[in-house]
């Protein structure tokens, strides 16, 4: 079976063609192709904007958000795309909790649609902290492309690893 970063586990069709576009060098012109725009996303108070009105528009209830910011500690390499941080502080005599969401800063290069996927992936762990059935149907009720986004990634992933400079 043919092993490519970042896509264990995917059917062996997908990843023979995943494997000829890498081997060609066309994957990153494929992606640019498929995913010509950047987003304009680029400091932490706009990144902040935008997740916090993700929020608000489908996960009313939850606590606001403390902080969001691009992290330049948080790499691909180490499976960390975003994350999620509960701070718990002693407020008087209350222990407040507080989220923070990070995104990887490498993502202030990617197309608008990837970014949303990763952070409806990190605004998802807001409500359900585990990796599951109930996971995966928020994020494809706040993203309904959310499954392909999250393959598409990988693949952005691939090419910019590859040197393609196509891939943003």
């Amino acid at each position: 079976m043919l092993q490519i970063k970042y896509l264990a586990g995917y059917p062996e069709p997908l990843l023979q063609q995943v494997a000829a576009l890498l081997d060609s060098g066309q994957l990153g012109s494929w992606l640019a192709r498929r995913y010509p725009d950047r987003h304009d996303i680029q400091t932490d108070r706009a990144l902040y904007d935008y997740v916090s009105e993700l929020r608000q528009r489908y996960l009313k209830n939850t606590a606001a958000l403390a902080r969001v910011q691009y992290d330049n500690t948080l790499h691909p390499v180490k499976g960390t795309l975003g994350s999620n941080a509960f701070v718990s502080r002693v407020q008087g005599g209350k222990l407040k909790r507080k989220n923070e969401i990070r995104i990887a800063t490498l993502f202030r290069d990617t197309p608008p649609q990837l970014l949303r996927m990763i952070v409806v992936h990190e605004l998802a762990h807001l409500k359900v902290k585990e990796h599951d059935k109930a996971f995966y149907q928020l994020c494809n009720h706040m993203e309904p492309h959310y499954h392909q986004l999250e393959f598409d990634l990988r693949l952005w992933l691939l090419a910019r690893e590859q040197g393609d400079g196509a891939s943003g």
